[in-house]
């Protein structure tokens, strides 16, 4: 009796958190949402993301999470100027295109600071200190933390 093959398992689904300005943050909403950019320091990210993967948005400044939705495309290339950079001037050169789920303003937006203590990622820095977590351009979260996110945007 032949025996039949187990399908290859799904591909793991990544989950992502964009850290914005609030310039940035309009900027992105401008564009409706159809894509994202990231800083060239973040290759290998931008490398590792797939269609699928979830998205959210931490807006700096009110220090909300205004958004969700999901990465539609391969990462690409770009030098059109879109997004600003605080410090060192960056392209953003690595894109995703995008759609998007839920989406409030930044000021209508979950307040950081009522989820932190159910996030998984925030713990590797000191309670005091959570703000930490949402230094850089880009991260990686894990499911559940992404699932309380996107819960919470999406009741807002």
């Amino acid at each position: 009796m032949p025996s039949n093959p187990k399908p290859p398992p799904a591909p793991a689904r990544g989950y992502w958190m964009f850290v914005l300005s609030p310039a940035n943050f309009e900027r992105t909403r401008r564009l409706r949402f159809s894509q994202q950019g990231m800083k060239r320091r973040h290759l290998r990210k931008a490398e590792r993301m797939a269609p699928g993967d979830r998205i959210c948005w931490y807006v700096t400044g009110t220090q909300t999470f205004a958004a969700t939705g999901t990465i539609t495309s391969p990462f690409f290339e770009s030098s059109k100027r879109i997004w600003l950079s605080d410090g060192t001037p960056d392209t953003y050169p690595w894109r995703v295109r995008i759609r998007k789920d839920s989406v409030r303003t930044p000021e209508g937006g979950v307040p950081a600071a009522s989820l932190v203590a159910r996030l998984a990622f925030v713990r590797k820095w000191p309670k005091a200190s959570w703000h930490l977590a949402f230094q850089g351009n880009v991260h990686e979260l894990p499911a559940e933390d992404f699932a309380i996110i996107a819960r919470a945007v999406a009741t807002a």
